[in-house]
């Protein structure tokens, strides 16, 4: 079996508000649907959380702080997803890879059930942890 494809994924959330990207119709994987703000493919030698950082500044335009791992379930199996809660950041996100998507918005959570979304299978534990909001990371001493 081949390695799965490593994936991060940040969920940016503000006021109460989640932030997703529109993909764009011609894009080849999950074409003209919505997704979790800015996410991608971690480079060779890259973290997850390195990737996370570095997707937030070249498809929003931020820096975000420090990110929270939350659980992502997902149905693809050639898939290796890990999203990150991110609820600090500096600069306002903006569409700074129009190739990638064509709009990006605000929702309020209980809105995201009518969306087409790119991955349907992982609102309900993303939802779960936006709604705890992000818990203290265990010390790695």
């Amino acid at each position: 079996m081949a390695a799965r494809i490593q994936i991060a994924v940040a969920v940016l959330v503000r006021d109460g508000l989640v932030l997703l990207v529109h993909r764009h119709p011609s894009r080849r994987w999950y074409p003209d649907s919505w997704s979790f703000s800015a996410g991608g493919h971690v480079d060779p030698g890259e973290s997850h959380h390195q990737a996370v950082i570095r997707e937030c500044r070249e498809e929003l335009g931020i820096h975000i702080h420090d990110p929270v791992p939350i659980p992502m379930t997902i149905s693809d199996p050639t898939l290796d997803v890990q999203a990150f809660l991110v609820t600090r950041w500096d600069g306002e996100p903006v569409n700074a890879a129009p190739e990638e998507h064509d709009d990006l918005r605000w929702f309020r959570p209980s809105d995201l059930t009518e969306l087409k979304l790119a991955h349907p299978e992982s609102l309900p534990t993303l939802l779960g942890a936006i709604q705890k909001g992000p818990q203290p990371q265990e010390s790695c001493d």
